[in-house]
C-alpha cells in the first residue's frame, strides 16, 4: 500500500482530469465497486451464520452485472461488468471480529460517492476512501491478491489470537471484470483519519538506503517523509509514558513475528503526528473541512481500527488526554523531547510482499553496489529485527528518559552507604585479626588480658561496642565475623590462653 495515498490526501489540481487504472475510469470502477459490494453483502446476510471452515478461504462467487439490469440486479450506465467476491463467510467473519455490522459496513461504501486519493507512490494503484471516513478501498495486482488469498487461514488464526494488531484490518477481497480487463480491489481499515490535520506523516520502514522523501513529495501539501527524514526532523524520538510504550513495543513484536512466519519483508510503519498544542488554533478551520458524514456519528465503533485500541494492553495516559478530549479520534497519546502533546496514528502498512525469487535477486544485486544491510529489501527475520530495532531505539522511547529518577538517586546514595559501611567493617575486622596475632606470639598473660578487656570493653561477656557493628545490624555477613572474633577472646578460650602463658 502506497503510505502518502493512506495520508488522506485528495488529489490536488486534477478535478477535472480523471484517472484511469488499466485503461478503465476510476468514475466506473467505483461505482462497479459500490454495485458489486452491495449486491454480495446484500445476498450474504440471507445465509446463516456458521463457523468458517477451511474449504470456506477457497470460494469464490461471482455475480454477472449488464447495464440494463436483471431480476437479481439494478441497472446501472457502466459497462456490463462480472464482480467476483473471494471467501465471502471468511471477510463476514473477520467484519465481525471488529464490530461491522453488514448495514453499517453497506453505509460506509454505498451510501455517498467513494473519494479518490492522491497515489504519488510507484505502485499505480488506485485509493478511495469512503465518505464516514471509515475504510480505505484500493486496487491492487494479481500477485498481491493471489498472496493474500493464500495468507487468509494464517490471518484467521492470527486474528482469533491477537485482535490488537497493527496489521491491516482487510474487509473484503473484490475483483471487477469488464472488457476482458481484472480490476482486483481490497477494503481496508483508514489509518490515517482525513478529520484529524497530520502535522507530520512518515513512512518508516527501519533503513537507509534512498530513505528520504523526493523532491516532488516535498512540494505537496501533506508530504510523505521517510526514515532519513525522521532522524533529522525527530532525532530525540517520540516518547510514551511506561504503560503505552510497553503496550506498543509488545504488539509491534508480536506483528513482526508473524510477518516473518509468513515469509513478508519490506513493510513499512504508516506513522502520523498531530501537535494538540497546534490543534487549538486550527480548530475552527479543521471543523469546516474534512469532517465526517454527521449522520454516522456515534452510530458505527469499529473497535480495533484506531491506533489506540490496536495495541496490547490499555495503553492509559498518565495525562488522561484520552479522556479529557473526545476528538482525538482514538490516536496514541505521546510527546516530543520538547515536551509537546501529540497524538499518534499508526498502522503496518505494505504486508503483501513476500519474499519470492525477484525479491532475492533485487536484495542481492544491491549488495553487490551499497551495503547489504541498509536497502529495504532483506530477507524476512533479518528485515523483522531491524525494524523492531529501529522502532525501539530511535523513533518510539520511555518518558522516563526525559529526566533523572529522584528513587534512583537515593537507591545510590544508599549503595553509596552501604559500601562505606562495609569498608569500614573490613577495616576493624582487619585490626582485630592483627590484634589477636599480637596475642598469640608475644605470649600475653590471661590477666592482662582481662585487663584489657575491663579497661576498654567495660563488659567482657558482651559483644564489642564498635561503630561498625551499628551498621552491620543489616549485614549478615558481618554479623557473624564479628561473632568469630568476639568467641576467640573470650570466655570458652581463658583456659587455652592461661595455660600457654604458664
Amino acid at each position: 500500500m502506497s503510505s502518502a495515498a493512506e495520508n488522506g490526501e485528495a488529489a490536488p489540481g486534477k478535478q477535472n482530469e480523471e484517472k484511469t487504472y488499466k485503461k478503465t475510469a476510476s468514475s466506473a470502477i467505483k461505482g462497479a465497486i459500490q454495485l458489486g459490494i452491495g449486491y454480495t453483502v446484500g445476498n450474504l446476510t440471507s445465509k446463516p451464520e456458521r463457523d468458517v471452515l477451511m474449504q470456506d478461504f477457497y470460494v469464490v462467487e461471482s455475480v454477472f452485472l449488464p447495464s440494463e439490469g436483471s431480476n437479481l440486479t439494478p441497472a446501472h450506465h457502466y459497462p456490463d461488468f462480472r464482480f467476483k467476491t473471494y471467501a465471502p463467510l471468511a471477510f463476514r467473519y473477520f467484519r465481525e471480529l471488529f464490530g461491522i455490522k453488514p448495514d453499517d459496513y453497506l453505509y460506509s461504501i454505498c451510501s455517498e460517492p467513494l473519494i479518490e486519493l492522491s497515489n504519488p507512490g510507484a505502485s499505480g494503484s488506485l485509493f478511495f476512501v469512503t465518505s464516514d471516513d471509515e475504510f480505505i478501498i484500493k486496487t491492487v495486482q494479481h500477485k498481491e491478491a493471489e498472496f493474500l488469498q493464500k495468507l487468509l487461514p494464517g490471518y484467521y488464526m492470527n486474528l482469533n489470537q491477537n485482535p490488537r494488531t497493527l496489521l491491516p484490518k482487510f474487509y473484503g477481497l473484490y475483483c471487477m471484470q469488464s472488457g476482458g480487463i481484472n480490476i482486483r480491489i481490497v477494503v481496508m481499515n483508514n489509518v490515517l483519519p482525513r478529520s484529524m490535520r497530520m502535522h507530520f506523516t512518515y513512512d518508516l520502514k527501519g533503513s537507509t538506503y534512498k530513505r528520504r522523501a523526493s523532491r516532488k513529495e516535498r512540494e505537496k501539501s501533506n508530504p510523505t517523509f521517510k526514515d532519513l527524514d525522521f532522524l533529522q526532523d525527530m532525532h530525540e524520538g517520540l516518547y510514551f509514558d511506561t504503560e503505552t510504550y510497553n503496550a506498543l513495543m509488545k504488539t509491534l513484536q508480536r506483528d513482526c513475528r508473524v510477518l516473518e512466519s509468513f515469509k513478508i519483508m519490506d513493510y513499512s510503519l504508516l506513522l502520523g503526528i498531530h501537535f494538540l498544542d497546534h490543534s487549538l488554533k486550527e480548530k475552527e478551520e479543521e471543523t469546516s473541512q474534512n469532517v465526517p458524514d454527521a449522520k454516522r456519528t456515534g452510530m458505527q465503533k469499529v473497535l480495533y481500527s484506531t491506533a489506540m485500541e490496536s495495541i496490547q494492553g490499555p495503553g492509559k495516559s498518565g495525562d488522561g488526554i484520552i479522556t479529557e478530549n473526545p476528538d482525538t479520534m482514538g490516536g496514541i497519546p505521546a510527546k516530543s523531547h520538547r515536551g509537546e502533546k501529540l497524538l499518534l496514528f499508526m498502522g503496518i502498512i505494505d504486508i503483501l510482499q513476500s519474499y519470492r525469487l525477484m525479491k532475492k535477486l533485487e536484495h542481492s544485486w544491491k549488495a553487490l553496489v551499497y551495503d547489504g544491510d541498509t536497502v529495504s529489501v532483506h530477507r524476512p527475520s533479518f528485515y523483522a529485527d531491524r525494524f523492531l530495532k529501529f522502532m525501539n531505539s530511535r523513533v518510539f522511547k520511555k518518558i522516563q528518559a526525559l529526566k533523572a529518577s529522584p528513587s534512583k538517586k537515593r537507591c545510590n546514595s544508599i549503595a553509596a552507604l552501604k559500601a562505606t559501611s562495609q569498608e569500614i567493617v573490613s577495616s576493624i575486622s582487619q585490626e582485630w585479626k592483627d590484634e589477636k596475632r599480637d596475642l598469640l606470639t608475644e605470649g600475653q598473660s590471661f590477666s592482662s588480658l582481662d585487663e584489657e578487656a575491663l579497661g576498654s570493653r567495660h563488659r567482657p561477656d558482651l559483644v564489642p561496642s564498635t561503630p561498625s557493628l551499628f551498621e552491620a545490624a543489616s549485614l549478615a555477613t558481618t554479623i557473624s565475623s564479628s561473632s568469630l572474633y568476639v568467641n576467640e577472646h573470650y570466655p570458652h578460650d581463658r583456659p587455652t590462653l592461661y595455660s600457654n602463658s604458664k
